[in-house]
């Protein structure tokens, strides 16, 4: 995740690190479908050379390096150094030898013009401190013609966010999320995210919502766990929860997401954005 020096809050925080690294097979299950659906809308060809931002630990580059073989080349880009490193292993695990990490700030990249033919960012746009000038920054590095593809969150108005971030809500009142901070939900509202594309300068600007699996293979307190440690921008509000509530929480959180537990797995739909311009 990307934002500007001045404003960023720690998304490579200990808890996150080792929430990441503790859960790093079950979390790639359950983004697997959201990845696959941007791979296939991004539409990777052998000996493409593609930039993923905020890409964390390394998806969708990981499934990209897969796609465009061994004359192509992608390069994972976050902030985080530890996610970074997450991301390495995971590469190296697979034998992928056409993947490279570089740690960076999305609205001021390391490469020169035109030296990609593919961008993509799952889950990241929504988090850099100024959409226009990070998009115009990858707009310049992209080679004429390529597309840049984006993966966001839709409305906090669905199962996944409410049974648990919704029931803390409920609980502590105040803002959901700082009003200056981070906002997975940024490009919700159908065209916002295309608006911010053409400002930036992209053509051929496209948008569409999709609703996806969005999939937890284990128990419904241990989804919990990992979405405590892991939702960075959520990070006030849960610290704005007294200790004596605590207890009360957990049960009414286990309670909501039990509902689309079979005991085995937790069956989300997840509603999110895809969208894309070419430069």
């Amino acid at each position: 995740m990307t934002l500007p020096s001045d404003s960023k809050p720690d998304w490579g925080n200990q808890y996150r690190l080792v929430a990441s690294e503790k859960w790093k097979a079950k979390s790639a299950a359950m983004g697997q479908p959201v990845t696959d659906a941007l791979v296939e809308y991004a539409q990777p060809a052998p000996g493409m050379r593609v930039l993923d931002l905020a890409s964390g630990t390394g998806e969708p580059a990981i499934s990209l390096a897969s796609r465009v073989g061994q004359h192509g080349h992608v390069t994972a880009l976050d902030l985080s150094a530890g996610l970074l490193e997450i991301a390495a292993q995971r590469a190296e695990a697979r034998g992928l030898k056409n993947f490279t990490t570089q740690q960076a700030d999305a609205h001021s990249l390391p490469f020169p013009e035109d030296s990609f033919d593919l961008a993509t960012s799952r889950f990241g746009v929504m988090f850099f401190g100024d959409p226009r000038v990070a998009l115009q920054e990858l707009r310049r590095v992209l080679r004429t013609g390529a597309r840049a593809c984006f993966l966001a969150w839709g409305s906090f108005d669905q199962p996944y966010w409410q049974s648990m971030m919704g029931v803390v809500h409920r609980h502590v009142g105040g803002p959901l999320l700082p009003p200056e901070g981070p906002d997975p939900f940024r490009f919700a509202e159908r065209g916002s995210l295309s608006a911010v594309l053409r400002s930036a300068g992209f053509n051929g600007v496209e948008e569409d919502t999709q609703t996806l699996p969005w999939m937890w293979l284990g128990p419904v307190e241990e989804l919990w766990e990992y979405s405590q440690s892991v939702s960075v921008p959520f990070r006030p509000m849960l610290e704005r929860v007294p200790a004596e509530k605590w207890a009360e929480i957990h049960a009414e959180v286990h309670a909501a997401v039990r509902k689309y537990s079979d005991g085995e797995k937790i069956a989300f739909r997840a509603s999110v954005v895809l969208a894309s311009g070419k430069k």
